[in-house]
């Protein structure tokens, strides 16, 4: 069963849309006050039941393009890994801020950080499925810290039958708060519920997360970890936060 929550739905011109495959979400509770200082002004920690929540995500980016036109040959496509957090603003918008993205397309990663002001990073990187268990590996190349290393290995179980609240906090999300010229803006999104499943992390052996701050996470079993065969998404403009006085 697909989640309840349904994304608003977007006004104004795409800037691009994806389809997000082979995902897997795994997941840390943590104290609100950690993420707090890694926020962008205007922005503040999502809360659920006092907690809030700390992802490391890999998947696969496919037939990416921008506004309504066709996907983007080759660079349409690539594996991702990202570090995120949980936000929401004044007016109401709960989204994601990106404390790291790791991408294997250097001009995405280029581009990505001069027009959305995102954390991008190249990588290699490789995701291999075998049966009922998909493992993840990625090596950053640039920026620093080089070298810096995420290998997962997890196990695919049954359909999530009714979304619980952990899921659907950290999967029904509808956009972005980034960093743009130093100012912050709100990146809008929206795609269908996610089809998700139970799984299993079977073995994770990570960096990133310690990159981001947050080295302790990786040492302890998570709290949350699903898995989806995907979904796609579309991007709205940017729009500054009034707080910000942009």
């Amino acid at each position: 069963m697909q989640a309840r929550v349904e994304a608003p739905p977007l006004t104004g011109p795409r800037t691009m849309r994806q389809q997000w495959r082979d995902i897997t979400f795994v997941h840390w509770a943590v104290e609100p006050e950690r993420v707090a200082p890694l926020l962008p002004a205007g922005a503040r920690p999502d809360v659920l039941d006092g907690v809030t929540y700390v992802g490391l995500i890999p998947f696969r980016m496919h037939r990416a393009g921008f506004g309504r036109g066709p996907a983007v040959p080759w660079l349409g496509d690539f594996l991702e890994t990202n570090v995120r957090f949980y936000s929401v603003d004044d007016e109401g918008r709960h989204g994601v801020v990106f404390g790291s993205l790791e991408c294997e397309r250097t001009l995405v990663a280029v581009g990505a950080r001069v027009v959305f002001g995102t954390p991008y990073t190249w990588a290699r990187m490789r995701m291999e499925r075998s049966g009922d268990e998909v493992h993840y590996t990625s090596t950053r190349r640039l920026p620093g810290p080089r070298g810096a290393r995420s290998t997962m290995r997890v196990r695919v179980g049954e359909e999530l039958p009714e979304p619980d609240p952990v899921s659907e906090f950290v999967t029904a999300r509808f956009g972005l708060h980034t960093r743009v010229a130093g100012r912050t803006a709100w990146v809008p999104n929206e795609h269908p519920p996610w089809p998700l499943r139970r799984a299993e992390l079977l073995d994770l052996d990570d960096e990133l997360l310690g990159a981001a701050g947050f080295a302790d996470l990786a040492a302890r079993p998570p709290d949350s970890v699903l898995h989806s065969a995907g979904t796609r998404t579309a991007f709205g403009m940017p729009r500054r936060l009034r707080t910000t006085g942009w």
